[in-house]
């Protein structure tokens, strides 16, 4: 297994992309950036757009309509994070020769039904068969959404001082998607009962609603000061981008941060750590220390269940994870555990 699969390095991207991103035009805000899930362009004096665009990622082995919801919500996902609610959506597909009629019904009927639920309107696009192409890369989508200058935030606007807040549970999406394509395997070693608490955490990998209701509390200084998508990299990996990115340091309790005893289970079945498995569905927010309170009791009103596992410090004071009373340095995501799994278990041909 080649040790280039997956998403790149920060270095590579420092390498060869951040420098080289053709004409700089004045009105682009926030540009590419290593953790910074979306764009923002300003529109008008007042107005702004957020983008973002991701592989349309199809698995036929989670069925068509649960595979085509995963591929909107990982784009509306990274959208939402900017606090601007979802709108426009282009979609490139590029389906292999074997998709049949009736599966790409279901698949587009999916993507119809979530874009009504959330009010995105498809736009434009390209749809075609082509030989040699093949799931689950089968194209790309980009999403937009669009709201006031002063009404958004990305990953870069943590401030000293900020309570680090973590939804859901890490490795969720590693323990979900495992579940779904080796449920022999994890249910003759684990039972069924795991196999079943691991398979409905397949509805959570999505980082929407909390997205959306984040916005609703407060941004930037009536609360919620950045927001990001725990995906490749795992919570810790995504903890220490959102510190790279605002330039700050970061203290993280490793021991606070939440895994489902299932994702326990099932992680440490196909040789994951929790911690630094892709695991979307978990959103990363930082929050003003004085509003910390009333965000949790918020989501806990919206059943979205959040915890509070460390703060944003100043610059100086490093990157640090606490565990068991010990400090260590907290260190750039490296290649997702989630590869090496998924890679081994392909081979030994686990069902």
């Amino acid at each position: 297994m080649t040790e280039e699969f997956g998403k790149i390095t920060r270095d590579f991207f420092d390498r060869n992309i951040r420098e080289k991103l053709g004409h700089r035009r004045k009105e682009v805000l926030v540009p590419p950036g290593n953790g910074v899930d979306v764009g923002i362009v300003r529109l008008h004096r007042d107005l702004v757009m957020a983008i973002t665009t991701d592989p349309f990622y199809i698995v036929p082995a989670y069925g068509w309509q649960k595979a085509a919801w995963f591929a909107f919500h990982i784009i509306a996902s990274d959208l939402c994070t900017s606090g601007l609610p979802p709108e426009y959506l282009s979609v490139d597909l590029n389906l292999p020769l074997s998709i049949t009629d009736d599966e790409f019904r279901q698949l587009w009927n999916t993507v119809d039904r979530e874009g009504k639920k959330y009010g995105v309107s498809v736009v434009t696009g390209h749809t075609a068969r082509y030989e040699g192409t093949d799931y689950p890369m089968v194209g790309g989508a980009t999403m937009i959404g669009t709201g006031p200058a002063n009404g958004y935030v990305t990953s870069a606007m943590a401030k000293t001082g900020d309570a680090v807040i973590v939804t859901k549970t890490a490795g969720l999406e590693a323990t979900a998607i495992f579940s779904h394509l080796f449920p022999g395997h994890v249910e003759k070693n684990l039972g069924k009962d795991i196999l079943r608490r691991g398979q409905r955490l397949f509805g959570s990998m999505s980082t929407v609603n909390e997205s959306l209701a984040a916005a609703s509390f407060g941004l930037r200084k009536n609360g919620v000061t950045s927001m990001h998508d725990a995906t490749e990299g795992g919570v810790l990996g995504a903890l220490y981008e959102v510190a790279e990115a605002s330039g700050k340091g970061i203290t993280v309790n490793a021991e606070k941060v939440p895994v489902n005893s299932e994702v326990r289970e099932i992680c440490g079945l196909f040789g994951m750590r929790p911690l630094h498995s892709i695991s979307e569905g978990s959103l990363i927010m930082t929050v003003r220390r004085d509003r910390c309170e009333d965000l949790l009791s918020m989501l806990k009103s919206r059943r979205i269940k959040a915890t509070e596992v460390g703060s944003i410090t100043a610059a100086g004071m490093g990157k640090r994870v606490v565990t068991a009373g010990r400090t260590d340095e907290l260190i750039p995501p490296g290649k997702d555990d989630f590869w090496k799994a998924i890679h081994t278990a392909a081979k030994e041909r686990l069902s």
